[in-house]
Order: structure tokens, then sequence, then C-alpha cells
């Protein structure tokens, strides 16, 4: 798909979002001061969300190059659970979520086809999530990474929503949503220390906007493809 026609598949409201979001994200960095690397990622962040909340494949592309550009972010902070969760388990996710999108494709559009959520999907990932947050807090401890207790719920919350996604149900958004409010606490608490990190906190503010919309419109898409 061409980047116009892509774009162009925004409706009015959701480039209103996107627009108000890139704004946002500018504006914090002007008057606050963070790095190149930080604002490139938190453009290409929401950039991704949205396309995500459209239920497009671009998204999870995007989502790739976020994950490459928050890890060397987060190792900078002493986060390394950021950086091992999104380097090691967001990026490879959303690759395999590109490949599984490609392949359940909504009557042949360009929207990807909403999964229905069972009892036993969700106990597995639910256990699976559990196994390696549990593990993940060991080596975290052993690394001293900062804000240990957040970071390793941090480790949970992203790893369901990584899988919800890779499942294609409109749980993955609640799943993020989650994950932003921890990620919120967390920049907070590295600005204590570096005012530079401040930007983070925006960027997961407006993070947060655009999954509780991406819920919205994954339901209503699982609405009229039932139809």
């Amino acid at each position: 798909m061409k980047i116009k026609e892509t774009f162009g598949s925004l409706s009015g409201f959701e480039r209103g979002l996107w627009a108000a979001s890139l704004a946002v994200i500018a504006i914090a960095y002007a008057l606050t001061g963070g790095g190149a690397a930080e604002l490139a990622a938190s453009l290409i962040g929401v950039t991704a969300l949205i396309f995500v909340a459209k239920g497009m494949v671009t998204g999870q592309a995007l989502t790739v190059v976020f994950s490459l550009f928050y890890g060397m972010i987060s190792l900078k902070a002493r986060y390394y659970g950021e950086m091992l969760t999104y380097l090691g388990m967001t990026a490879p996710i959303a690759a395999a979520a590109v490949v599984s999108w490609l392949r359940h494709p909504f009557e042949g559009s360009k929207v990807v086809e909403v999964a229905p959520m069972t009892v036993k999907k969700l106990g597995l990932l639910t256990l699976l999530s559990s196994a390696v947050t549990a593990g993940a807090y060991f080596l975290l401890r052993w690394l001293g990474n900062a804000n240990l207790v957040f970071s390793t719920v941090s480790v949970f919350t992203s790893f369901m929503a990584s899988g919800l996604t890779f499942l294609r149900s409109p749980y993955y958004a609640l799943g993020y949503s989650a994950n932003d409010i921890v990620l919120i606490v967390l920049w907070i608490g590295a600005s204590r220390e570096d005012r530079s990190a401040m930007p983070m906190v925006f960027c997961f503010v407006m993070f947060l906007v655009n999954d509780l919309y991406g819920f919205f419109n994954w339901r209503r898409l699982e609405s009229a493809q039932k139809k």
C-alpha cells in the first residue's frame, strides 16, 4: 500500500488524534529538552498506534521500529527490563504479528480479521506471561534494574499485550493501556534524576489515549465483521 493511500485510510477523527499526539509530544520535547532518539521513538510510536487501532499491518511494522529505538533509550535510563522486553519480546512478536495479520485479512481488505478470544487462549497466555515475568524479576534484580517493582509489572503487561495483539484480539488495547500506566510511573521516576526523561511521560500519556481508542475501534471492527 502506498504512503498516501495508507494515511488516506484514516478517518477525520483518527487524523485529528494522530496530529494532536504528534503536537503534544513535540511541544513536550521542545519545553523539556529531550534527546533526538526519544523524540523519534515517540513520533514513530504514536504513528504505529493509530494504524494498529485501525487493524492495519503498517502499525505492527512501525512497532518493530519503535521497539528498537525504545530499547536503546531504556538502556540509558537503566531500565534493563524495558530494554529486554522491547528488543527481545515486543519487537519479535510484532514481527510475527506482521505475518499473522497479512495471512488473516478480513475479506481481502487491508484490515485484519478480528479473532475471538477463548478462555483457553487467555489462560495459556496468562500462564506464559506469569512464567516469563517471574524469571524476569530475578534477572532484573541481578542486573540492578532501576524501579524494580514497576519494571517487573511492565514485563507482565507488555507480554500480555503483545500476545493479545498477535492473537488479533481487541483486548490487546487494554493490555497496552495497563502497560502505558506502568510506563508513565516508570518515566516519572526516571525524570526525577534526569529532566530529559520527562518527555517520555508525555509520550506514554498519548500512547494511553491512542490505546483506549484502539479498544473502542477494534470492538467496532469486531461487531461489523460479525455482521
